[in-house]
């Protein structure tokens, strides 16, 4: 079939408007995709709505809706506050976020491996091996894990009170319990590797209340299974430069808020600059955010929300 000088012309023209669109002046070369930044996730605790507060004692799944209602990205689950641990119970949580469009981004834990009692110090790993299977079962990719304390203090109060600071028992070096931690998480990893749950050592009082502390520990373990989660609001003072120091080794995010007033104590911290220390370590992960004011989270959590946007985001 041969066809006209004037239709030849027509469809060179209309494919060199077409090539022209692709390419970038040389022929076959495609114009580069420009990046745009990343929306940074961020997801609650479910501690921001229950804080061990008997008027405010909400289930997991009833922190899932509020969670999806207010326009967070994930939830982390307080272990302490689940009601049951059936494969249901825990498939059911998985459900309730997945119907939500959410996703359960962490699981926090608790367990203490400072004592030189050797069968205690067991009965925790146990403890931590089956709470990594709760994780595994509902699908949550990284557990907060904590060191524990001399438990020389009479409650949580009065430690905070001390800032966070306790007498070792007597006979005991920070040595002695650093032996114990290691000795302790390593028997953890194996697990953590099988269900493919991130373990994040947090800066929670005990043995990893100072930056020192807390990385002595996870590079003396050396594992790719136990990195770091930071809680924004766990250095009383200083809290930049000690931030700064674990930032490296951060796989999951804890954000301190407290409208209000604190229970305990209460920090004014900067998100901005917390963001810049974590923008430098090229960090993708969430940013949970843990509500721990005196006012009502109605109204407190959608402000923690907001200026969380604006300093990760803004």
């Amino acid at each position: 079939m041969s066809i006209s000088r004037r239709e030849f012309l027509s469809s060179s023209a209309a494919a060199a408007t077409v090539l022209g669109a692709t390419s970038s002046g040389t022929a076959g070369e495609k114009e580069p995709v420009q990046a745009q930044p990343r929306r940074a996730r961020i997801g609650i605790s479910t501690y921001s709505y229950w804080r061990y507060n008997a008027r405010t004692k909400l289930s997991i799944e009833k922190c899932i809706d509020l969670a999806a209602e207010s326009g967070f990205d994930g939830v982390e689950v307080l272990h302490v506050q689940m009601k049951g641990e059936s494969n249901k119970k825990l498939q059911n949580i998985k459900r309730r976020a997945f119907l939500h469009g959410i996703d359960l981004c962490g699981f926090s834990t608790h367990q203490g491996f400072v004592s030189p009692d050797k069968a205690r110090r067991q009965k925790n790993v146990e403890k931590t091996l089956h709470q990594i299977e709760l994780a595994y079962q509902m699908g949550i990719p990284t557990m907060r894990v904590n060191t524990g304390g001399w438990g020389t203090s009479a409650n949580f109060d009065e430690l905070m009170r001390n800032r966070g600071i306790e007498p070792r028992l007597k006979g005991y070096t920070d040595e002695d319990a650093y032996g114990w931690v290691i000795g302790s998480l390593e028997q953890c990893l194996k697990k953590a590797e099988e269900c493919g749950v991130l373990l994040g050592l947090e800066n929670h009082w005990g043995m990893a209340r100072t930056p020192e502390g807390l990385m002595h520990i996870v590079n003396a373990i050396d594992s790719p299974w136990l990195q770091v989660t930071m809680d924004t609001g766990n250095f009383l003072e200083d809290p930049y430069e000690k931030l700064e120091q674990i930032a490296p080794k951060t796989v999951y995010v804890q954000a301190k808020t407290y409208y209000g007033g604190g229970k305990w104590y209460t920090l004014n911290l900067d998100y901005s600059r917390i963001a810049q220390i974590l923008k430098k370590q090229n960090y993708q992960g969430y940013i949970t955010l843990e509500f721990e004011g005196k006012e009502d989270y109605e109204t407190a959590i959608p402000k923690s929300l907001a200026m969380l946007r604006n300093a990760f985001d803004g």
